[in-house]
C-alpha cells in the first residue's frame, strides 16, 4: 500500500513521482517522503474497467447536476472511508518521518507527461499533518480524477490514461517545506539558451496559481543573469496546518527575491535535473532553511514564447496594454471581464477572458476562449502552461486590466509582444 518516493516508477506511481524517485536516487535535493500507488487506488475505487468517456464534457465552471458519470464517481470517491489497512500504513509511514507537516500532490497516470502536463488539474494540499488528516486528503486527490477540469483536460488533450479503461490516481506524501522563497525555472531545450526562473516570497502555490506576479530572471549559459523584479504585495505561509494570506513588507515588495547568485545556483541545478531526466523541464523549486530544493520537474510540453520587450520599446504602439507574453499568437475577440466562477457561464466560443489572474479550476474556460489577459500571474505559471498546450495567446500581469478594458468590446491580444489594444484604439 506504500511505496518509500526513492523507489517510485511511472508503472506504479505515476509520472509525478517516477521523477522525483529518480532526482533522489541521483542525490538531487528532494524532500524525502512516500507514494500511496495506484494499486492503492483502484481497489479502494472499485473501478474496474468503467471507462467515463462515453459522459458528455461537463461545462466549463458547471459546479452543480454534474454529469452522472464523473460527478457520481467524484462524490463516491471523496465520501467513501478508506479501508483501515491503509490508514494504518499511512500513520507508520508518516511515522518514519517523524510525523512531520506534509504536502500531499497527485501523480496520476499520464499526468507530467512530454505530451501533457495536467498543469493544476488535480488537487494538491500543503501543511497536512496526522493520519487521519492525510487520509482525507489523498481521498480528495482521488475524487479530483473526475472533477469538471480534470475531465474537459483530458478530453481537451486527447490524450489519457487507457490501458485498464480508467484513469488511475497515485498520492505523493512528502515532508512540508517552510519555504522563504520559492517558484518555478524551465530549462531550454537548446543547450546554448537561457534558463528562465520566477521566483517570490513565501510558499509557490502564488506563483503557480498566478495570484502573485513573481520577479523574473533569465541566466545565460555563461551565468550572467538578466533580472526584471515586481511588485510583490502578497505572500502565503504556513501557520500551524492552515495556510494563511499576508501581506509583504513594503521595503520587501520590490526587492529581488533571489540575488544573481541563487539564481545561477538554481540554473545549474535545473541543469543537472534535465541531464537526468532528458530534455527541457518545468521544475518548481523551494529555498528553505537557506536550502535550496526541488518539488516537482515535468517536460516542458510547449515553447515559451520570447522575454517581453523593455518598458516603452518603439516597437509596442503608446495605445497599447502591455504585460508580460505568456503564450504566443495573436487574436481577435470580445472582452469578457471575469472575476470569478459567477461569471463563467457568461462566458462564449471566441471570447478574450479578461480576469485578475486565472486559478487552474479556471482552465476548462481555455478550451473556448480565443485568449487570456490576467493582471497578475507570470509565463510560468500553470494557466500560462495550459494557455500554451491549448495555442491560445496569453498576455499576463496587465495592471488594472479589468478597470481599463470594457466587457464587450472588441481587443487584440498579442501573446508574442505581450500587448493588449481596443479595437478603437
Amino acid at each position: 500500500m506504500i511505496v518509500p518516493l526513492a523507489e517510485a516508477v511511472a508503472e506504479t506511481c505515476g509520472g509525478k513521482a517516477d521523477a522525483l524517485g529518480a532526482m533522489l536516487r541521483a542525490g538531487l535535493p528532494v524532500p524525502g517522503g512516500f507514494v500511496v500507488p495506484f494499486a492503492a487506488y483502484l481497489d479502494a475505487a472499485h473501478l474496474g474497467a468503467a471507462y467515463l468517456d462515453a459522459v458528455p464534457d461537463p461545462e466549463p465552471g458547471r459546479s452543480a447536476g454534474e454529469p452522472d458519470g464523473p460527478g457520481a464517481m467524484r462524490r463516491a470517491i471523496g465520501t467513501r472511508p478508506l479501508h483501515p489497512a491503509l490508514i494504518g500504513a499511512l500513520g507508520r509511514a508518516l511515522d518514519e518521518l517523524g510525523d512531520p507537516p506534509v504536502a500531499v500532490r497527485s501523480s496520476a497516470a499520464g499526468e507530467d507527461t512530454a505530451q501533457a502536463s495536467a498543469a493544476g488539474q488535480y488537487e494538491s494540499f500543503l501543511a497536512v499533518r496526522g493520519a487521519d488528516r492525510v487520509a482525507e486528503a489523498v481521498r480528495a486527490c482521488w475524487a479530483s480524477l473526475f472533477s469538471p477540469r480534470a475531465v474537459g483536460y483530458r478530453r481537451a488533450s486527447r490524450r489519457g490514461d487507457r490501458p485498464s479503461g480508467a484513469p488511475r490516481m497515485a498520492v505523493i506524501v512528502q515532508r512540508h517545506l517552510d519555504a522563504e522563497a520559492s517558484g518555478v525555472m524551465f530549462t531550454p531545450a537548446d543547450p546554448d539558451g537561457a534558463t528562465r526562473i520566477e521566483a517570490s516570497w513565501g510558499l509557490g502555490p502564488g506563483v503557480v496559481g498566478g495570484t502573485v506576479t513573481p520577479d523574473a530572471y533569465l541566466v545565460a549559459v555563461g551565468g550572467s543573469v538578466t533580472r526584471t523584479v515586481a511588485d510583490k504585495r502578497t505572500r502565503l505561509d504556513r501557520r500551524g496546518t492552515r495556510l494563511v494570506t499576508r501581506a509583504v513588507p513594503v521595503p520587501a515588495r520590490n526587492r529581488s527575491t533571489i540575488d544573481d547568485a541563487t539564481a545561477a545556483r538554481l540554473a545549474g541545478l535545473g541543469r543537472d535535473v534535465a541531464a537526468l531526466l532528458g530534455g527541457a523541464q518545468d521544475i518548481e523549486w523551494a529555498i528553505a532553511g537557506g536550502r535550496t530544493w526541488i518539488l516537482q520537474a515535468r517536460p516542458v510540453t510547449a515553447a515559451l514564447p520570447p522575454p517581453a520587450p523593455p518598458s516603452g520599446a518603439p516597437d509596442v504602439p503608446a495605445a497599447a496594454l502591455t504585460g508580460t507574453p505568456g503564450s504566443r499568437g495573436t487574436a481577435t475577440g470580445t472582452a469578457r471581464i471575469v472575476r470569478g466562477p459567477g461569471d463563467f457561464a457568461r462566458v462564449r466560443s471566441g471570447d478574450i477572458l479578461v480576469c485578475p489572474f486565472t486559478d487552474p479550476a479556471w482552465t476548462p474556460l481555455l478550451r473556448i476562449a480565443a485568449g487570456v489577459v490576467t493582471e497578475t500571474g507570470g509565463v510560468l505559471s500553470h494557466a500560462a502552461i495550459v494557455a500554451r498546450e491549448h495555442a491560445i495567446p496569453a498576455v499576463l500581469g496587465v495592471p488594472d486590466a479589468t478597470g481599463r478594458l470594457c466587457d464587450g468590446t472588441v481587443i487584440t491580444v498579442d501573446g508574442t509582444d505581450g500587448t493588449v489594444t481596443a479595437a478603437n484604439a
